[in-house]
């Protein structure tokens, strides 16, 4: 029988504390992660050794995203075998500039954020009742599909150069900039300076602008309307 923080005759330490947190609510600590590493590239992209740490955040969330699945529905096996491979090929990649290595990295990310969005989506649709972890499932997938796309925009760049357009011209794209990219078209909001230019950049472009309708459509408004079924009980 387990007992409530307040009846234990000693109260547990901080760490204890953030283990049970984590336990509880493992999408709040994907979402902040990746909120994180989207605050950080700014300044890591532009600094000496910033690609190893931007490499480090990036094995560092594949292990939260590891351990977010095996609170869903999902197969935890499935998600860890995913992980390893693009875990390899981020840390072959921080040592290679090879074309082939980046793209491989790329892809394997791109797989691995995948299937944790489709995790946490069969999470959120599990039952009938909107806990607190599944409202920063919300979150944490929309992020995670922000990032898979990003990472197959990469990857698209490396098999086709200069697939993509900025105010600069035609060239190389940064993690952030297909990132700010990736959210302008998951969002539908469209303010975006970088721009496809060859077919394989745009059919993948329009695939993410239908998927992230689709998320609203099907997860954000069932969500509200079971909070509001909820609170009307």
């Amino acid at each position: 029988m387990t007992s409530t923080w307040e009846e234990l005759r000693e109260p547990p330490s901080r760490s204890a504390r953030w283990r049970a947190t984590l336990r509880k609510q493992p999408s709040a600590f994907l979402l902040g992660m990746q909120v994180l590493v989207i605050l950080l590239l700014p300044f890591l992209e532009e600094a000496d050794g910033g690609s190893s740490v931007i490499s480090l955040l990036s094995l560092t969330a594949l292990v939260i995203a590891v351990f977010t699945v095996r609170s869903t529905p999902a197969l935890t096996w499935l998600s860890a075998t995913l992980a390893l491979p693009a875990a390899s090929f981020e840390v072959w990649s921080f040592f290679s500039d090879s074309s082939t290595v980046l793209a491989l990295a790329h892809t394997a990310l791109a797989l691995f954020y995948f299937y944790t969005a489709y995790a946490l989506i069969s999470y959120m649709f599990e039952d009938y009742w909107v806990t607190k972890d599944e409202l920063f499932a919300v979150g944490a997938c929309f992020t995670v599909l922000m990032f898979a796309f990003a990472y197959v925009y990469l990857a698209v760049q490396e098999f086709w150069p200069s697939s993509f357009t900025s105010f600069t011209g035609p060239g190389k794209r940064t993690l952030l900039e297909l990132l700010y990219y990736s959210a302008a078209n998951l969002t539908s909001v469209g303010l975006s300076d970088v721009v496809p230019i060859k077919p394989q950049a745009r059919a993948v472009g329009t695939l993410e602008q239908l998927g992230g309708v689709m998320y609203v459509a099907m997860v954000i408004s069932r969500l509200v309307a079971l909070t509001v079924m909820r609170s009307r009980q």
